[in-house]
């Protein structure tokens, strides 16, 4: 009786909840009959009921309302850096329980291959985004985009790009086959930016998604509302979203472009949809050289990984036509050597069944329609439609009727242009091979496609790989160049890497995912904003020029008594992050610059460059006036002016930034530097943090000879001594 199979909850309002049942009012679906409309979901492997799925009852409004309220509010009190933190927990939170993870993800048909592609993807997605918050980004909850831009003479009107994270909730709706990744890589950006999330997972595979869900639950790592799982049928959702929130998608071309529909105007909608991803093969790439034996090998994998469920597999490979018999050869014997269909549980086995028996039936309806346009069987069963004998969990052979299972399949296309090849998809362990006439044509090929994830293209010519490059970029979102030089370190065709864009044009669905801290822009609004330097100053939290500052000259050698509005004595270098402020500044100079100076930085560093050596030489260029001073003399002697030389709070100088000369210094001028606290960002789990410094050095003439930045790393408490 299925009636007895428990009920997958969901995670709403920050509690599991599971339908009440029809007949019985209060009563859960757990102890009480079939609920309304539950579906079964089963072992891909056995048939084994695993759990009824249903969201009836669910107040599908009341859901978003919490995250719009409740999680909005808890993720807006932290910063980017803490969120970013606690990323990182929940990704150790997670690994300390992967043996749990892979076997539940066993019961989907993943083999521990497979399952490291999504378990372990989906963690490592947590550690990069982590990583990547806490050292690319602020720590706060506005991100700067590009420089300022000057929009009056005087600079005293001024405008920039800022982004601030948006105020609704992120629903993302997710395709079966992973369960864990596929929602992960999703959150962790939504979350990076402060955006609460509510996860749809795919009805076959949703007690996986339940199951990761629950470990950071159970492990109090999700602020309140910061999360939520529907676990079943989302119903009209999406209907009732508004201005603010955002839809991720991924799934099937048709179902991306009728929900995409569905939602308001003001809701963001990306699409990571299916595609007829291509691998093509270098001309150079024959029997025996090691760009074959990568692509034969990465073609094979594509196939068989995840049972070939994956938006990424490799469905196209376009091969030289001379070389499609041995590339045919090659696969099948490769399939032959290195594939064991059955149960992941069972040792040796290393491709499970599909995610259910109607994917099965699925792909054999596609595999027909391939055949029909003229597609041959060149490896694998020739009846394809006769379930395979596979390996059964306790060991044994034989055939395993309630199981999902599928042979994998590489069908022959005599003709190119075959349309059903360039358009039909089979979801499962199943690749189409076709021969080119040249490399143009190669290119044609791929773009038939009608926009890809990823295409492939394995040479060492890079003749071969530029006349490809226009073709691939305007139809793919992700090219991969495998040769000779990374065959062995290359991620693959079919897997997408947090730090790099996820996505594709046309039928992939024209959106993106991951491609690093872009992905936590996507879950923020890009906003330009005027206004005065102080106005500026105090919205974003960087000092912008002509804003109010705090002033000290520094003392030492050529110190002149040139300050600016001071109002405070103390060295902004004897300040600790906590008592440091944006604004604080220190002036220095002037420093005369001498002949001698030029000539001895020049025979101490080796740096002889005619502009500061040969007067005549100078002379004659267009850009100087006769001999000039090294641009890295006058930031060493800028250094020398402002660094306070006692140990104190600042710790380190780890790097100058966007570094400009814009006016030569001749022998006898003389220079100042202004150095002011542009930005403190303090490091969520270290004693101390950073501090960009803007740096202005000018002439005798007040003309800007220099602009930089300088990095420092700061310490938060300092004794003051």
């Amino acid at each position: 009786m299925t009636n007895t199979v428990p009920v997958l909850p969901s995670y709403v309002r920050d509690g599991w909840w599971t339908p009440a049942d029809a007949s019985t009012p209060g009563g859960t679906a757990a102890d009480a009959a079939e609920p309304t409309r539950a579906v079964v979901v089963r072992d891909a492997s056995t048939g084994e009921p695993v759990a009824r799925v249903s969201a009836d009852g669910l107040d599908l409004v009341a859901v978003l309302d919490h995250a719009r309220d409740v999680g909005q509010k808890a993720l807006g009190d932290l910063t980017i850096h803490e969120r970013a933190v606690l990323l990182k927990r929940m990704a150790l939170e997670l690994t300390a329980h992967k043996d749990a993870l892979y076997e539940v993800s066993a019961r989907t048909g993943a083999t521990a291959r497979d399952s490291a592609f999504d378990v372990d993807g989906g963690i490592g997605v947590l550690f990069t985004y982590s990583s990547k918050g806490r050292r690319e980004l602020p720590n706060a909850n506005l991100i700067l985009d590009g420089p300022p831009e000057v929009l009056s003479k005087d600079g005293s009107f001024l405008g920039r790009h800022v982004y601030t994270r948006l105020t609704g909730v992120a629903v993302q709706v997710n395709a079966f086959n992973f369960p864990v990744w596929g929602p992960l890589e999703k959150f962790a950006p939504a979350f990076l930016a402060g955006v609460p999330t509510v996860i749809k997972p795919a009805t076959p595979t949703a007690y996986l998604t339940e199951a990761w869900v629950r470990v950071l639950v159970d492990a109090g790592l999700l602020p309140d509302g910061s999360l939520q799982l529907v676990s079943g049928g989302a119903r009209d959702l999406l209907g009732h979203l508004r201005l603010g929130d955002s839809v991720a998608f991924t799934g099937s071309a048709d179902t991306a472009r009728r929900l995409r529909g569905s939602v308001g105007e003001g809701v963001r909608f990306n699409a990571e949809a299916d595609s007829i991803n291509a691998s093509v093969l270098g001309p150079d790439g024959v029997p025996g050289s090691v760009e074959f034996d990568a692509y034969v090998r990465q073609l094979v994998t594509e196939m068989t990984t995840k049972t070939g469920q994956k938006c990424t597999a490799i469905r196209r490979a376009i091969v030289p036509e001379a070389l499609v018999d041995d590339v045919v050869a090659a696969v099948a014997a490769r399939l032959e050597q290195k594939v064991v269909v059955g149960d992941p549980r069972a040792e040796g086995v290393t491709m499970g069944p599909l995610a259910s028996l109607g994917q099965r039936d699925e792909l054999y309806r596609q595999v027909e329609k391939l055949i029909g346009a003229g597609g041959r069987i060149a490896a694998g069963p020739a009846d394809h439609t006769t379930p395979p004998e596979v390996v059964r969990a306790d060991g044994t052979v034989g055939p395993a009727p309630d199981g999902a299972f599928a042979a994998p399949l590489l069908l022959r296309f005599d003709d190119a242009e075959a349309s059903a090849l360039h358009d039909v998809e089979a979801f499962g362990p199943v690749a189409g091979v076709v021969g080119y006439r040249d490399v143009g044509h190669a290119g044609e090929l791929v773009v038939r496609g009608g926009g890809s994830l990823v295409t492939s293209v394995a040479t060492s010519d890079p003749a071969v790989a530029a006349a490809l490059f226009g073709h691939l970029c305007a139809a793919n979102g992700r090219v991969l160049f495998l040769d000779r030089d990374d065959a062995r370190t290359s991620t693959g065709h079919g897997s997408p890497v947090p730090h790099l864009v996820h996505g594709g044009p046309g039928r992939a669905g024209g959106g993106e995912e991951l491609g690093g801290v872009r992905a936590v822009h996507h879950y923020m609004q890009r906003t330009a904003i005027q206004g005065s330097p102080r106005m500026l100053t105090e919205l974003t939290g960087v000092w912008h020029t002509g804003a109010p500052v705090r002033g000290s000259e520094a003392s030492g050698e050529g110190t002149s008594g040139a300050g600016s509005a001071a109002t405070a004595v103390v060295h902004p270098f004897r300040e600790s992050l906590a008592e440091l402020r944006v604004g604080d500044q220190v002036v220095a100079g002037p420093r005369e610059v001498t002949l001698a100076d030029i000539e001895h930085f020049a025979a101490f560093t080796g740096d002889r460059f005619y502009a500061h050596m040969d007067e005549t030489a100078a002379a004659a260029n267009p850009f100087f006036p006769g001999r000039v001073a090294h641009g890295y003399l006058l930031v060493s002697f800028a250094a020398g002016l402002f660094v306070d030389p006692d140990p104190g709070p600042v710790l380190a100088n780890y790097g100058l930034e966007n570094l400009r000369f814009l006016t030569p210094v001749s022998p006898g001028d003389a220079v100042t530097v202004t150095l002011t606290a542009k930005q403190i960002i303090p490091r969520e789990t270290d004693d101390h943090g950073e501090v960009r410094w803007d740096a202005v050095l000018r002439n005798q003439d007040d003309e800007t000879v220099a602009t930089y930045d300088v990095l420092t790393l700061v310490a938060k408490e300092w004794p003051r001594g």
